[in-house]
């Protein structure tokens, strides 16, 4: 935006402010955040505090230094009443969970550590966050973050240290991260939707066994090796053979990779989920029944059954969509559900299609807002500086979404 579209919204953006951090203490602390997003706002190559500062008429340079990196705001009931706004408006279909690499030089900003960075496509110096974006077909916008800590950070007292990691903070896998984020916007929010994440996520049948124990539903993609049996697959009891411990029940066939689940019998139907910038968004679907038969899929089952003594043998059923465009001779998507077999499948594939929106959120946030601009290393600077870019695209996703957001704070 330039410097007049900006001004233009200044009323509404005071009004933004004014609510979204009611919970900040102090006038003048609110007065910088209302600043700071102007410059996030504002056009400009880079979205660091001192370029922020000098293009803005009331920018001071160090009060804005203090207010990201050193003053003790906190940055949860920002994020919860900025959560709030969003839910009441947008009404999401799905939460969407992913995460986002931070190229970065050195190994003193907080969380910084060799490892995979999206944004470079291999491995490099970077830090990593996970997020989850509240999403429909027509607007995003992220809720919830958090920065993961690699595990060369976990005992690394100096680096800690200077960086400002709190003592509660320590390793953790970007699962484990997730499921505290949804857990923390589902005591915030009234209802949560269908939850869906890439193969990143979706591999962990841990993580997809932990939503299904907090009655969540899902849609997910996995990988094509993951294992499963058909539906109609049904345990058989071996006789006992009158030694040893008793025989228990298990299936006669091998489990198999999902690719080998689909085959010459299997119902491809035409689904539409958007309309893209040239033509409509349109492959081919089928929805297959399997039960997933893993080793943690087992272990589930066996512990749901009353232990491995006194189950079954039935492994649960789960919804299995598969995608097989018209040209390919192979299936080239997979995503588990818990939903039932008989959702319409228009509905799993817009819901697994979805995540396509967080891409525009990352476009929006790195080169419009400067989510990844942030030169400070501590983890209050940090979290303030996101918490920040998440209010102006929120804002932002507001005004463009509801045009009653144009007056109402």
């Amino acid at each position: 935006m330039d410097t007049h579209e900006v001004n233009r919204l200044r009323a509404a953006l005071g009004l933004f402010v004014e609510d979204v951090f009611a919970s900040v203490p102090r006038k003048d602390q609110r007065a910088k955040g209302e600043c700071y997003l102007r410059g996030l706002m504002l056009d400009g190559r880079r979205k660091s505090i001192q370029p922020m500062a000098q293009r803005l008429p009331d920018g001071n340079m160090q009060a804005l230094q203090q207010f990201v990196n050193q003053s003790p705001w906190q940055w949860t009931p920002v994020r919860r009443r900025i959560a709030e706004r969003l839910a009441e408006v947008v009404q999401p279909e799905v939460w969407v969970i992913d995460d986002v690499s931070f190229p970065k030089c050195g190994r003193a900003s907080v969380g910084v550590a060799r490892q995979y960075c999206g944004a470079l496509g291999k491995r490099a110096n970077c830090q990593v966050a996970v997020s989850v974006h509240a999403a429909t077909d027509t607007a995003s916008c992220p809720l919830e973050w958090e920065l993961f800590l690699p595990e060369e950070w976990a005992h690394d007292t100096p680096r800690r240290r200077a960086a400002g990691v709190p003592d509660e903070v320590g390793h953790v896998t970007k699962p484990h991260l997730a499921l505290g984020l949804l857990e923390k916007l589902a005591g915030w929010l009234a209802s949560v939707p269908v939850i869906v994440a890439d193969c990143g996520y979706g591999r962990s049948v841990a993580f997809r066994l932990a939503l299904e124990e907090r009655g969540w539903s899902y849609v997910m993609a996995v990988e094509p090796k993951e294992v499963a049996r058909p539906a109609g697959a049904v345990p058989c009891l071996p006789p006992y053979q009158g030694l040893g411990p008793p025989t228990l029940p298990r299936y006669r066939e091998p489990a198999r990779p999902l690719r080998q689940l689909a085959d010459a019998s299997t119902r491809f139907e035409s689904v539409t989920w958007r309309q893209g910038s040239k033509a409509p968004m349109t492959s081919r679907f089928a929805v297959i029944e399997v039960r997933p038969s893993g080793k943690e899929a087992t272990r589930a089952a066996q512990e749901h059954g009353g232990g491995r003594s006194r189950w079954d043998g039935v492994l649960p059923l789960r919804t299995l969509l598969v995608e097989q465009p018209e040209t390919a001779t192979e299936p080239t998507g997979y995503w588990m559900t818990n939903l039932p077999a008989t959702t319409p499948v228009a509905d799993l594939v817009r819901w697994a299609k979805m995540r396509w929106r967080i891409e525009h959120d990352y476009r929006e946030l790195k080169h419009g807002l400067g989510l990844d601009h942030f030169e400070g290393r501590t983890w209050r600077g940090w979290h303030h500086h996101v918490t920040l870019v998440t209010a102006a695209q929120a804002f932002l996703t507001l005004r463009r979404y509801d045009p009653k957001a144009r007056t109402k704070a």
